[in-house]
């Protein structure tokens, strides 16, 4: 019997050995000669930033009413296909007393937005195959660039994005409003504390049944974007909070990737209830994928809009001495202090806040951005609670100070590069795949997420 044990143990191991497949690598194009990196890149202060709003579907018409309300800026110019959107916002800001230059009706209106010399900041808000090209163009003529998510879908669309920002010195900025949630903001601040411990295992969403939604997209461009691609196609808003949490490129980096997903078992249906042509169904329904880190921490990202499951982003932070989570249910838990006699059927001991105890430690933690006066005005303008409004506060608040932004470009390219790299390892049987250095070995440069008070 303890023969045929090790001899099974043995064969394990060995076929283990055996099978473990390589890594697949990813290219890392060279910086050219005399181009710097953006790491902590500030620009010349601008007084009143003049913004160009490309894309006036549901978000870009959303950030022009938010945007009117942020001091330091003003929009100057709005752009889209559909002339009745375009006017939509012209009518809404003149309403309110303000002016703005009007672009719309051809296929590349946004061409003359972005060489508008009123315009400091492009701020796009289109279908996301339109992100890259606007940004790229936007960037040539001399324009900072903040881009919606998911920013790009290709690894050469993220290279095109660095490359273009190191060459323009410009700032090229991914408006992912989940990074200025309340709870994330403050559990980044008590992990920046070392409240957690160190942070050593993260794990973040997108899970939203988008059913009732569908139909709601242009010519039903997402869902039709969901039919011809496959991977994790909107990462950024569980990756994103995450990623600052465990300082990626700014003192560690993701190294390695594997993806799993199940089959497209709903996606069909949807595509046949709007219409669409009765085809094969790429991408399936729930995709999960891990990653790894180069000072060994890791991280578990998952994406679902086909299920009826309830929304989460999970957001969870795990340290060695405590753990943060805002889904299902937020609560905050830490290792209990002194000796403990634990009951081992006992499966609840730890000190874990929630209810008036967590609103007390998150009162105590409150991140330093999140002023009474910031608050209140973020919850009474809106935009997702209020995240989107500290977003656009804090991207003109940086613009106006000539500051670094909270996110720069190799940010946008690390949380959207999981598209394309998911789809990688699950198209090669869910093998490793690289993840690129997008700094190019500026990823140790600074150590820890920071924002920039002061210049």
């Amino acid at each position: 019997m303890a023969l045929a044990a090790a001899a099974a143990l043995l064969s394990f191991t060995c076929c283990k050995q055996k099978s473990a497949p390589g890594i697949i690598k990813t290219e890392i194009p060279a910086r050219p000669a005399g181009v710097e990196d953006m790491i902590l890149f500030a620009a010349d202060p601008i007084e009143d930033v003049g913004i160009g709003v490309v894309g006036l579907g549901m978000r870009g018409s959303d950030a022009v009413e938010r945007l009117s309300f942020v001091p330091g800026c003003h929009v100057a110019a709005v752009c889209d296909l559909l002339p009745e959107r375009a006017d939509a916002s012209l009518q809404y800001l003149q309403g309110k007393g303000l002016w703005a230059n009007s672009y719309s009706g051809e296929e590349e209106s946004w061409k003359a937005l972005c060489e508008d010399p009123s315009v400091d900041l492009v701020y796009i808000c289109t279908d996301w195959l339109h992100h890259v090209p606007v940004a790229l163009y936007a960037m040539e003529q001399g324009k900072h660039v903040a881009i919606e998510v998911p920013s790009a879908e290709t690894l050469q669309a993220c290279w095109d994005l660095v490359n273009t920002s190191e060459r323009t010195r410009k700032h090229c900025f991914i408006l992912e409003n989940c990074c200025y949630d309340f709870f994330e903001m403050t559990a980044l601040t008590m992990a920046q504390q070392g409240v957690f411990g160190e942070i050593i295992h993260a794990e973040g969403a997108y899970n939203h049944n988008l059913d009732p939604y569908w139909k709601a997209y242009w010519n039903n461009w997402r869902l039709d974007f969901n039919s011809k691609h496959r991977g994790d196609l909107y990462p950024t808003h569980g990756f994103g909070p995450v990623c600052q949490a465990l300082n990626i490129h700014r003192g560690d980096r993701l190294t390695t990737l594997v993806a799993m997903d199940t089959d497209p078992f709903n996606g069909p249906k949807h595509a046949k209830a709007a219409g669409m042509e009765d085809k094969p169904f790429a991408n399936g329904d729930v995709t999960m994928t891990m990653l790894r880190t180069e000072k060994g921490k890791t991280i578990l990202i998952e994406h679902d809009v086909m299920t009826p499951r309830p929304y989460s982003r999970m957001y969870q932070l795990v340290g060695t001495d405590g753990y943060a989570g805002k889904y299902p249910i937020q609560e905050i838990c830490l290792r209990p202090e002194g000796a403990q006699n634990v009951d081992y059927q006992n499966l609840g001991y730890e000190k874990v806040y929630r209810g008036e105890a967590l609103k007390e430690i998150l009162a105590q933690y409150r991140n330093p951005i999140l002023t009474p006066e910031l608050e209140t005005m973020a919850k009474e303008v809106g935009g997702h609670g209020g995240m989107d409004f500290i977003m656009d506060y804090r991207l003109i608040y940086c613009l106006n100070n000539g500051l670094p932004l909270d996110m720069d470009v190799y940010d946008l390219a690390e949380w959207c590069c999981l598209t394309e790299l998911s789809r990688i390892s699950l198209e090669n049987g869910c093998a490793p795949v690289e993840v690129p250095d997008f700094t190019r070995g500026a990823w140790n440069k600074v150590n820890g997420f920071s924002y920039a008070f002061a210049k």
